[in-house]
């Protein structure tokens, strides 16, 4: 499908963007019936951002199911018209793009391993290496019930910090960055090192927990410059697994 005349270049390929990125979330199986939520700022002054138009399966998102709407959560895309917004989605994202101008993509997931540590005590615990590249930088939020409540957007921002991936305690994940790319590789990180920690405790067995030198060691080798080439390629590779439906997630 061309880009609609009404829609600009570049919204159109933060609408392409995004609705491959609510696809890779269900190809790595992160999702939650048509719960939870993937946001981007489509480029501009206005600080708009775009979310799924709630009830669409993340496996058939497309360009033209993503909903536009401005900080308040008003609908302002005229082309699609007023699909139906899920609000606890709009509460907890639209807090993160108002107050954090470097977290433009932001992606909140519900998966059982996710959860699960989640309702742990302790939370993320440094077992392996992709739990360590969140180590020290990583933010937790107490759980307060559905996010309905627009007071809860103060207390989630301010407990998020200057981190860019978070755990919704006795809730869920929550992962951002600057582009598709970046917020990908935070979610799929946080992911895949709650899954192993999950399935590390259930072996009932004593737990090996590198030392605090290596833990630190390793978070910094994580944030170094250079690690976007990474997560570019990781996304492009990312992407080649799901190819051949470009033409329908980009309409």
């Amino acid at each position: 499908m061309s880009k609609p005349a009404a829609i600009s270049t570049a919204e159109w390929q933060a609408r392409c963007d995004l609705a491959a990125l609510y696809r890779l979330i269900a190809y790595y199986r992160m999702t939650d019936l048509i719960d939870t939520h993937i946001t981007l700022r489509v480029p501009g002054p206005e600080h708009h951002f775009l979310i799924n138009r709630y009830g669409v399966a993340f496996e058939k998102m497309k360009a033209s199911d993503l909903v536009l709407i401005d900080l308040d959560g008003n609908v302002v895309d005229g082309v699609y018209g007023h699909g139906r917004v899920n609000a606890a989605g709009f509460v907890i994202h639209s807090a993160i793009h108002q107050a954090r101008d470097d977290m433009h993509c932001i992606v909140h997931t519900h998966t059982a391993a996710g959860m699960a540590v989640a309702a742990q005590r302790d939370g993320l615990l440094p077992l392996t290496q992709h739990a360590l590249k969140f180590y020290g930088n990583l933010a937790y939020h107490t759980y307060e019930g559905i996010a309905l409540s627009l007071d809860e957007r103060v207390r989630l921002v301010n407990d998020l910090g200057t981190h860019k991936a978070m755990i919704l305690r006795n809730h869920g994940l929550l992962a951002g960055g600057e582009s598709v790319a970046h917020a990908f590789h935070e979610i799929y990180f946080l992911e895949r090192a709650c899954q192993a920690q999950i399935q590390a405790m259930s072996a009932g067995v004593a737990l090996n927990y590198p030392s605090e030198e290596v833990c630190r060691h390793t978070a910094e080798q994580f944030s170094r410059d250079g690690i976007d080439g990474i997560i570019d390629l990781a996304w492009t590779a990312a992407l080649s697994l799901i190819e051949e439906q470009r033409d329908d997630w980009c309409s």
